[in-house]
């Protein structure tokens, strides 16, 4: 199983990125695909979850009305869409597959089996 996030970098407050992260070596269409955030100094958080055909999604308070989760899965990717960042966005931010095709709480880091390597988002004031 491989994940690879990428379309990080540094922008400006009210600046919008894209995430991606492609994804290898398991039926993609199977599981949830989760993104988690972590800021210097912080612990691992939730950011947004999509569910495997990408019906239901589900997001952290902080970033609900903000970021929109997706995903393509005749492409094996997921994306990550960050409107209106805000300095306290900035953080490295993780593309994680769900631990069992069943996609139980999907909010919590321990659910998820398999992680990427990072993406680092800067946002300047």
């Amino acid at each position: 199983v491989q994940l690879q996030a990428s379309g990080g970098g540094l922008v400006q407050a009210g600046d919008s990125l894209r995430l991606s992260c492609v994804a290898s070596g398991f039926t993609f269409n199977m599981y949830l695909l989760g993104w988690f955030r972590q800021a210097p100094g912080k612990e691992r958080e939730f950011v947004a979850a999509i569910s495997r055909r990408g019906g239901t999604t589900s997001y952290a308070d902080s970033v609900k009305g903000r970021f929109i989760i997706s995903r393509d899965n005749a492409k094996n990717t997921g994306y990550l869409q960050m409107n209106s960042l805000k300095p306290e966005d900035t953080a490295v931010y993780y593309c994680a597959r769900h631990q069992w095709t069943t996609g139980q709480a999907p909010g919590e880091r321990t659910s998820y089996g398999y992680w990427g390597q990072g993406t680092l988002v800067t946002v300047s004031s």
